[in-house]
């Protein structure tokens, strides 16, 4: 599993070129992360610190919305 430069371990969740030709991934830090809500549907929901913000279903739908409002989503079942 990577970690990131502060030595939190994460999985990438989702990756892909996005419409301006630039390579993006999520990073999945778990729900056991700080800045993590987690709901009893096992979905979860990032708030961090630059603005952006990051929602996965738990059953395979994430949605990550960047700092500056623009947002990836990957395929699945969105609740």
């Amino acid at each position: 599993m990577p970690k990131d430069n502060y030595g939190n371990s994460y999985d990438i969740s989702s990756s892909g070129t996005n419409d301006q030709g630039k390579h993006y991934c999520s990073r999945d830090y778990g729900s056991d992360a700080s800045n993590s809500n987690s709901n009893s549907d096992g979905s979860y929901y990032y708030s961090n610190s630059d603005g952006s913000t990051y929602y996965n279903s738990g059953d395979g739908y994430s949605n990550y919305t960047s700092p500056s409002g623009q947002s990836y989503q990957s395929s699945g079942n969105q609740k």
